[in-house]
């Protein structure tokens, strides 16, 4: 099984950083009070966040920044390229019932595995998500089924194999997550 695309491990390293990045493609860039206020986050997260985007290439601080009125991040061109796709996810994740079970750090990557195949087995997700450990995927899958992105089904045969398909909320969500992954 072929491991994630890395713009989903990525963009989903880190709690805000999907939110950021559809704010900063929204506002065409953004000061940090702003974002902060905006997404509801602490000044630290939004920070690490920010951080971490900027290391990824897909945010800068604006170069033209010192005007009141001139955004203080922006995205790079690489960020914009992601843009259409950020958005799309972020308004499939809105209209989820638990919006919070899409921002864990595995659940979008195992979506994605579980999204390419009929019946995906523990162990398959793990492998294509390395580096995950075991507790973190068991930890995820639960909580995603949970929130109804997955369902665990036993597939019929001898022995009986467990595995994980897209739930009702999960088919929601994979078309934007492909769209991301393939940008």
């Amino acid at each position: 099984m072929p491991s994630v695309s890395p713009n989903i491990l990525h963009v989903f390293a880190r709690r805000w950083c999907l939110p950021i990045l559809a704010e900063l493609k929204k506002r065409e860039g953004s000061k940090f009070v702003t974002l902060a206020r905006e997404l509801g986050a602490t000044p630290a997260a939004v920070r690490q966040s920010l951080d971490h985007l900027i290391e990824l290439e897909l945010v800068q601080p604006n170069p033209g920044y010192g005007h009141p009125l001139r955004p203080e991040y922006i995205l790079t061109t690489e960020g914009n390229r992601l843009g259409p796709s950020v958005l799309l996810l972020e308004r499939a994740v809105n209209r989820l019932a638990d919006k919070e079970v899409a921002f864990l750090r595995w659940s979008m990557p195992a979506l994605a595995v579980v999204g390419g195949s009929p019946l995906s087995r523990f162990s398959e997700i793990g492998a294509a998500l390395s580096p995950v450990t075991d507790r973190a995927l068991a930890q995820t899958l639960k909580r995603m089924q949970a929130g109804q992105l997955v369902t665990r089904g036993i597939e019929d045969s001898y022995p009986p194999v467990p595995g994980y398909s897209l739930g009702r909320q999960g088919k929601l969500l994979v078309e934007p997550l492909m769209a991301l992954a393939d940008a």
